[in-house]
């Protein structure tokens, strides 16, 4: 999702080894005479030509092939990675576990073994049943690189529509299984991307969204425009599919769809980017030929559907509540909204209608609490949870008792709880059982404060007992946009990072989603600064109170986050002593010229605004390389199906800081294969990538295993 000045024209060469002395050799790439003219300001972009899709361009795919025979000799050459690898593998090996949700008389959840390189679906008939499996993603591919997706039941449990996303793409192909036979219909749905499933609920189908076949060869470069919604009946070809609402006038538009629970009205909630700004449409099911008709006719606001009584609807809104409220909308005067519950000091980021009541999830400075109210918005009680920590679950329907959720911090592993909505107890069910021990770490939460005196918070995990004297090797981890927020979560890559003696800090960055819509909006477009801002501090801020020291400060972080990143090192690449950008937004200039880059707009803007333009030229990391700069060192991962954040970005800017590098630091790129964006991708994959990311910090920061 994210930005130069060059020229000079050279030929496609390969040459060098991995290393020539301590400095390092890297295959040359041409460069080409293309400027681009942008408000009157002249911008090269000579490595435009790695922006073509590996798998048609040959040039393309002969320089990934060159660089990733230097990055793997060069991490090959590190005498910690295969320990690292093994001690990560060893960690990973643990049973684990989804909490439980209900369709009909059956139970699911996913597991996964330890190892298995896609988690499998479960089924049984009472928690106390005998499981067994429903869907093993694992029988799909040799290397585990195909995997399954979203899923979505019929009201009564008998079939489970089923998203199968192959080499990690968005492009999802929907499949068809009667739960109850176990046999998979004949039922195949294509070009369905950011979109799931709505069944009705005399089981006889469902809604969903779909685009057009794109050109061949342009499946994983062409921005996605007009999608369209359409109802699939079970047991018939896609080609006989109904559509049902289209709008070729406004072809950024997608579409959000969920059938009513008493299964009159089909809700479409519209979307034109990632900004929660919604329009909202209805249809009645009862009426046969009845048409989608307005309910919120603009895009001022976030109206997410939660449920309804009727023609009551209940909504999650920020209309005058940045941290959000529910509402109530009778479709009989839909323009007097009702407030149900208040706006809270703390962030509303989940709404559900389980027994009767709301089941509402908040942030308080980024750790979950969750509260139940009655419909009528009378608060019932809090959900008491075993520490600080991350949350997540809670679903199902009005007429259920009981639900399900997970719980985890940093230093905690997942436990999976039954929660009975009635008496408000909650009772382990499972715990996940990881080779390390818990009590060994301690976290911590701390506020600092910003360039401009915002007080930002950050949690720190490590082990007991560390010595603050500046030298403990530290992984500073941000995102910073889209409104999302970072919670305390159990990673074992993290466990992994903290057990070779590293600290862990992870920041709460302006542009996410922890405070509410007035922090998200602090840190996007013209105040995208604020996010590096915030990062920078964060980092300062260790530095000052004796975690580390600069050549010990190691940067991370994934698409968005690879952007934090990119444009960080490039703004203080004195304050670095390793950087870890990911799958990031590296052309700020280009990002909505692919795929979904467009959506990303209403976070950072477009360079075809002329006031925009200057502050997005100002940070992009791939136009903010200076040639004689000393980088830190640097290892850039992306993947060559990835068609979120297309791989161009990280080519370009691999690339470029390639040729700009003047100190003795390694910059390289390691491009995975039959890889995506990241989700859906295999144990084995996740296992190796982490364990050649630790293997170059332990080898740029001078840490001693």
């Amino acid at each position: 999702m994210k930005p130069m000045i060059w020229g000079i024209v050279g030929s496609l060469i390969f040459s060098g080894s991995a290393m020539a002395g301590d400095k390092m050799s890297y295959p040359a790439a041409k460069k080409i005479d293309h400027v681009d003219e942008l408000h009157g300001v002249k911008v090269p972009d000579p490595y435009r030509w790695l922006e073509d899709d590996v798998r048609q361009s040959k040039d393309v795919a002969a320089w990934v092939e060159a660089e990733n025979k230097v990055t793997f000799a060069y991490l090959e050459g590190i005498p910690q990675r295969e320990a690292i690898k093994q001690r990560l593998t060893e960690l990973w090996n643990y049973e684990k576990f989804s909490a439980p949700f209900k369709v009909g008389h059956r139970y699911f959840y996913f597991k996964n073994n330890g190892l298995q390189n896609q988690s499998v679906l479960y089924q049984q008939d009472s928690l106390d049943a005998e499981p067994s499996v429903l869907v093993d993603p694992n029988q799909w591919s040799k290397d585990g690189t195909v995997a399954l997706g979203s899923t979505s039941f019929s009201d009564d449990g008998r079939y489970m529509a089923y998203s199968v996303a192959d080499a990690g793409s968005d492009w999802n192909t929907w499949r068809i299984l009667d739960v109850e036979t176990g046999k998979l219909l004949d039922d195949e749905i294509k070009w369905v991307k950011f979109s799931g499933a709505a069944w009705t609920t005399d089981n006889r189908g469902f809604f969903y969204g779909r685009f057009d076949e794109p050109p061949a060869g342009a499946a994983f470069q062409n921005t996605n425009l007009n999608q369209k919604v359409y109802y699939h009946r079970v047991g018939t070809a896609q080609s006989q599919d109904v559509l049902v609402y289209k709008r070729p006038d406004e072809p950024s538009w997608g579409f959000g769809l969920r059938v009513s629970e008493d299964g009159r009205y089909l809700v479409l909630t519209v979307w034109k980017g990632t900004n929660d700004k919604y329009r909202v449409l209805y249809k009645d099911l009862t009426e046969p030929y009845a048409m989608p008709v307005d309910l919120i006719e603009h895009f001022n606001d976030e109206y997410t559907f939660v449920g309804n009584d009727g023609t009551t609807f209940y909504f999650v809104t920020d209309l005058e509540a940045p941290r959000k409220r529910i509402v109530a909308i009778d479709l009989r005067q839909p323009t007097e909204i009702r407030e149900v519950v208040p706006q809270m000091a703390e962030t509303l980021v989940g709404a559900d209608i389980v027994a009767n009541q709301f089941v509402l999830t908040y942030l308080k400075d980024a750790r979950t609490q969750v509260k139940l109210h009655a419909i009528d918005g009378k608060l019932v009680r809090e959900v008491e949870f075993p520490g600080i920590g991350t949350a997540s679950g809670f679903s199902g329907k009005r007429t259920d008792t009981e639900t399900f959720y997970s719980f985890s911090s940093f230093a905690t592993p997942p436990s999976i709880f039954r929660y009975d909505l009635l008496t408000g107890e909650s009772k382990l069910l499972r715990r996940a059982a990881v080779k390390f021990n818990p009590d060994d770490y301690e976290v911590k939460q701390v506020f600092y404060a910003s360039k401009d005196g915002t007080k930002v918070p950050m949690f720190i995990a490590h082990k007991k007992g560390l010595k603050l004297d500046g030298s403990n090797p530290t992984l500073l981890y941000g995102y910073g946009g889209f409104s999302i927020p970072l919670t305390p979560s159990f990673s074992i890559t993290r466990v992994a990072w903290m057990e070779m003696g590293g600290v862990f800090a992870m920041p709460n960055l302006r542009g996410g989603g922890e405070y509410g819509e007035e922090w998200h909006k602090a840190g996007t477009k013209l105040k995208k600064q604020n996010v590096f801002d915030d990062f920078i501090g964060a980092g300062e801020w260790l530095i000052k109170n004796g975690y580390t020291r600069s050549d010990k400060l190691a940067i991370q972080g994934g698409s968005n986050g690879g952007l934090l990143v990119g444009a960080c090192m490039t703004q203080r690449p004195d304050l670095f002593g390793a950087c870890l950008p990911a799958v990031g937004v590296m052309d700020m200039l280009r990002f909505h010229k692919f795929t979904a880059g467009r959506f990303w707009v209403d976070d950072y803007g477009s360079a075809d605004n002329a006031d925009e333009f200057p502050a997005l030229l100002a940070y992009s990391p791939y136009h903010s390389l200076k040639p004689g700069t000393k980088y830190p060192a640097t290892l850039v991962t992306t993947a060559d199906t990835d068609d979120r954040v297309v791989p161009g970005h990280s080519f370009k800017f691999a690339a470029r800081l390639q040729e700009c590098q003047a100190g003795d630091a390694p910059v390289l790129i390691r491009v995975e294969t039959r890889a995506g964006h990241g989700a859906g991708k295999p144990t084995t994959k996740l296992i190796e990538e982490t364990a050649d990311l630790w293997a170059f910090l332990v080898k740029s920061l001078g840490m001693k295993l």
